[in-house]
């Protein structure tokens, strides 16, 4: 990308690339002009979600073949004037995601497009068929369908990855449009036009970029939609059956009385800091069973160690911001966590770079009690809140959580006569807590062929019954 002409985001509409002449500056964490995003105006959302609706899907066969064609595309090809490598040098810069981060996401996402069945397919009940014409509907059987026909996605800016989660939509026969976030519209901008090269029609996925004021007509315009936001987002669409909110993670480690939690240190700072802390399944909080001070200590000296670097750099691994942006959460972070202990960053967390904008460097806090609250806190960079747990004070407190993970030693009963079985049980039960990782599991593990917050064919697709002949 020439350093002297800004790259040109077009909006990706059912006609083609538009140029908008209500455009954004997109720049890079030193606040260099980078790109320029196109807004689209109401009117152009509004008929682009027509497009959409009239538009029929391809046979399941080939939009699952164009699938795999984009994932090769995108992983590989020169598009819209960017190669591959000067894409994940630019969502780095742009975005302040570590670039082996932007890497392993990139890499994330061409899989989902290859391995579409396994996620797409992996709520289809054991009872239902995909097709009304399959011979087990002659006496009777249910028929796997959708909910609708145009999926709208409000796009995550935090992070690359959630974009290998939509495209399950598209296996399944709908209809998507995109609005990217302005923050890192690189990533959507690039994989829409990768689907299209593969054989999508330019009115079976688009990309919308729009202002706020724009935006709540994607939503309305499409049958479902797909919102990614904070609390307050998932306030606001906590009612409608038609929306799934990909809120906030808070993903928990609990570390059980007599476990030996040194020999699992490293699946700790992994969770925490994998992928430079930004994701929803990074761990914010760490429970322990007895006195967590020891476990505080010795996740600040292995998170301490890491190295502030650029994001563009090969060995990169915590997060980049503007300057104005990481003092901000600097002080956000040092008056929430007053009345804990500081083990890491009680001085701040903020480190310049020489070529502009700041590294965030990882927090350990220990907190005194669960009653403040401070363990519910989830910032975008390696921060966690070390935290005395007891079996009195149960499952629920580790509820409002994307993964719990477990580390303990226990065989049986305790010492205490409360089993670890009964404990897993009750989390396993917690309709607040999405998934439960029982030992040497770090908090971002993630397979294809298993939910991540639920099946999204669960929200997307319906069972009904069909008989004939």
């Amino acid at each position: 990308m020439p350093a002297s002409e800004p790259y040109a985001l077009d909006a990706l509409g059912p006609q083609g690339p538009y140029r908008a002449r209500n455009r954004e500056t997109v720049t890079d964490t030193a606040g260099t002009e980078v790109a320029r995003l196109s807004l689209v105006p109401r009117l152009f959302v509004s008929r682009a979600l027509a497009a959409l609706h009239k538009a029929k899907p391809l046979p399941r066969e080939r939009r699952l073949a164009a699938l795999a064609r984009a994932a090769r595309i995108f992983r590989e090809e020169e598009v819209h004037g960017l190669t591959y490598d000067a894409y994940e040098r630019t969502v780095a810069r742009v975005s302040g995601i570590p670039l082996p981060a932007v890497r392993s996401a990139a890499d994330e996402i061409a899989d989902s497009a290859r391995r579409a069945l396994a996620g797409a397919y992996g709520a289809l009940p054991g009872g239902a068929v995909l097709d009304w014409q399959d011979a087990r509907t002659r006496t009777g059987s249910a028929v796997w369908t959708r909910r609708g026909e145009v999926l709208a996605v409000n796009a995550a800016g935090n992070h690359p990855a959630p974009h290998a989660l939509w495209l399950e939509a598209l296996a399944l026969g709908f209809r998507v449009a995109i609005r990217p976030s302005r923050r890192e519209p690189f990533t959507p901008h690039r994989l829409v036009a990768a689907l299209r090269a593969a054989g999508f029609g330019d009115d079976h996925v688009v990309l919308l970029p729009t202002d706020h004021a724009v935006a709540g007509e994607l939503l309305t315009g499409a049958d479902l939609a797909l919102v990614y936001g904070g609390d307050d987002v998932v306030r606001k669409y906590a009612g409608d059956p038609n929306v799934l909110v990909q809120g906030p993670g808070r993903a928990k480690i609990l570390v059980t009385a007599g476990s030996d939690w040194r020999a699992r240190l490293n699946t700790m700072v992994d969770s925490i800091a994998h992928h430079g802390g930004m994701k929803c399944v990074n761990a914010s909080a760490v429970f322990v069973e007895g006195d967590p001070a020891p476990v505080a200590r010795a996740l600040a000296e292995r998170l301490g160690a890491l190295p502030s670097l650029p994001a563009e750099d090969e060995k990169a691994g915590l997060p980049v911001q503007t300057l104005d942006r990481a003092r901000a959460l600097e002080r956000h972070l040092l008056e929430r966590a007053k009345g804990t202990v500081a083990h890491l960053g009680g001085m701040g967390v903020v480190d310049e770079l020489a070529g502009g904008g700041a590294v965030l460097r990882p927090a350990v806090f220990e907190a005194p009690d669960l009653k403040g609250g401070w363990h519910t806190a989830e910032l975008p960079f390696p921060c966690v809140w070390v935290v005395p747990w007891s079996r009195a004070d149960g499952a629920a407190v580790l509820g409002d959580s994307l993964v719990v993970g477990v580390l303990t030693d226990e065989e049986g009963s305790p010492s205490d006569g409360e089993p670890v079985d009964g404990l897993i049980d009750e989390l396993v039960a917690d309709r607040t807590i999405a998934n439960v990782y029982v030992g040497d599991h770090a908090t971002h593990w993630m397979d294809r062929g298993v939910p991540h917050d639920g099946y999204l064919g669960e929200f997307l697709m319906r069972s009904k019954t069909v008989i004939r002949g």
